[in-house]
C-alpha cells in the first residue's frame, strides 16, 4: 500500500507473572510505567479478591486456588519477571509473628517451588521482586529474611532489598519492604543509600550469611519527588458521607499526647483533617483500648482486621467542633493510588480488606521505572 513502509522492528514488552495478586494493583503498577511491564498470568486463591482481579483486568488470564496447587503447565511462556505480594500476616508487626514456617507467610515457598521448576525447564524470569511488610526483616530473629534471601542466591540471583514508604507518593504512612532479585547486573549504589536503605535494612543485610552477603546489591533507585497530597485532597466532602453521632465515645478513648492533639487542633479554629486508629495498649500492667490520632497530612497505614488493626476513622475538627466518620473503602483505594473507576467489592468490608492487604501503585510504577525496566529494557522482534 502507498505510503506504508518498513517501520523497523516491534518492541515487546516484558511480561511478568503476579502471584498473590490480590485486586491486580501490583501489576497497575507495573504496566503504567514508562517502558512497562505486562502481566500474562495471576494468581490469588482469595475469591472476594479474585473477584475483583478479574472484575479489572478481564485480558489477564488469572487462575484462583492456592498457589500450592498451581503446576508448571499452568505458567505460559517465559516470564521476565515474577512477583509474589505472598501473605504478610505472620510476619508483619502487628500478627502473630510466626514467621515464614507459619501457613499462610509459608506460601512464599509454594510460590518458589514454581519458580525452581522454571529454572528446571529454561524458562525461569530474570528478576524475582518479593513484597512483603518489613517485619520480614526481623521475623524468626531475622532467618526469615535470610532463608528468602540464601534461596534466591542459591538460584543464580543477585539479590538486594529496599524499604519504600508509600507516603513519598500518596498520603498514607505504608512502608514496605521489596527483596529484588536479578539474573545478571542492574542499577547499583556502592554502599546502602537514603531513603530506601533504611538502618533496619542495613542491619538486616549485616546479619545475613557471608555467602549471601558476597552476593548482595544495593540495588540504586532515584529519589522520590515531593508529594503534593495530602490525606484530605483524597476524602469525600463532608456532606456526601455519613458521621458519628456520637464522636465523644470515640474521642474519649484518646490517650493524653493524642488528646493534647485534638485539643491543639480545636482550638486553632481551623479546618484540621487527621486520621486514627483504635489500639490496644498496656498501661500499668492492663490491655487498655486508646485512640491514636495524628495531623500530618498523612493516613495511618490501611489494614485489615486479620492484621491486628481496626478500621480507620477520619478526625476533622472545624471552628472548635470535632466530628468523626469511618474511613470509605473509596477513600482507601484513593491512598493506594487507584484511579476512582478502579471496581471496588460492593461491601465496604471488602474493599477495605481488598485494600488493607494491597501493594500502593505509584511504589510498584517507581520501582519498576528506576529499577525493573532498566533491566528488562523491552525486546524487539522483526516486524
Amino acid at each position: 500500500m502507498p505510503g506504508l513502509g518498513y517501520a523497523g522492528p516491534m518492541t515487546i514488552r516484558p511480561t511478568a507473572y503476579e502471584f498473590f495478586a490480590g485486586g491486580g494493583l501490583a501489576g497497575l503498577g507495573l504496566s503504567v510505567a514508562a517502558a512497562g511491564i505486562d502481566t500474562v498470568f495471576a494468581n490469588d486463591m482469595d475469591p472476594a479478591k479474585a473477584r475483583a482481579f478479574v472484575a479489572n483486568h478481564s485480558q489477564v488470564p488469572f487462575r484462583q486456588g492456592d498457589v500450592w496447587s498451581l503446576t508448571l503447565e499452568d505458567l505460559p511462556g517465559r516470564p521476565d519477571l515474577a512477583w509474589a505480594s505472598s501473605p504478610c500476616q505472620d510476619v508483619s508487626l502487628a500478627g502473630a509473628r510466626g514467621g515464614l514456617e507459619a501457613g499462610r507467610s509459608g506460601a512464599f515457598w509454594g510460590f518458589w517451588r514454581l519458580m525452581q521448576g522454571l529454572e528446571g525447564q529454561g524458562r525461569a524470569p530474570r528478576v524475582v521482586v518479593l513484597e512483603n511488610v518489613i517485619g520480614l526483616l526481623t521475623s524468626g530473629q531475622g532467618r526469615d529474611f535470610a532463608a528468602v534471601c540464601a534461596a534466591m542466591v542459591q538460584a543464580g540471583y543477585r539479590v538486594g532489598a529496599l524499604e519504600m514508604d508509600a507516603a513519598f507518593w500518596l498520603p498514607q504512612s505504608r512502608p514496605r519492604l521489596f527483596v529484588v532479585a536479578i539474573k545478571g547486573e542492574g542499577p547499583e549504589a556502592p554502599g546502602p543509600t537514603a531513603p530506601f536503605h533504611s538502618p533496619r535494612l542495613v542491619a538486616a543485610q549485616a546479619r545475613l550469611p557471608q555467602a549471601v552477603r558476597d552476593a548482595w546489591a544495593w540495588w540504586s533507585l532515584p529519589g522520590p519527588p515531593k508529594r503534593n497530597l495530602d490525606l484530605a485532597a483524597v476524602l469525600e466532602p463532608d456532606e456526601a458521607v455519613d458521621w458519628l453521632d456520637d464522636p465523644q465515645a470515640i474521642l474519649a478513648l484518646a490517650a493524653p499526647a493524642h488528646r493534647a492533639r485534638i485539643d491543639q487542633a480545636l482550638a486553632s479554629g481551623r479546618r484540621q483533617v487527621g486520621a486514627a486508629y483504635r489500639r490496644v495498649r498496656i498501661e500499668d500492667g492492663v490491655k487498655v483500648q486508646r485512640l491514636e490520632v495524628r495531623f500530618d497530612g498523612l493516613a495511618g497505614c490501611l489494614r485489615t482486621p486479620a492484621g491486628g488493626s481496626s478500621r480507620q476513622y477520619v478526625v476533622v475538627c472545624d471552628h472548635g467542633r470535632a466530628r468523626v466518620r469511618r474511613l470509605t473503602g473509596r477513600e482507601a483505594a484513593r491512598l493506594m493510588g487507584l484511579p476512582d473507576d478502579y471496581r471496588l467489592p460492593a461491601s465496604e468490608s471488602a474493599a477495605l480488606k481488598l485494600m488493607g492487604d494491597a501493594v500502593a501503585v505509584p511504589v510498584v510504577r517507581a520501582l519498576t521505572e528506576g529499577l525493573l525496566s532498566p533491566v528488562l529494557s523491552p525486546r524487539r522482534a522483526a516486524a
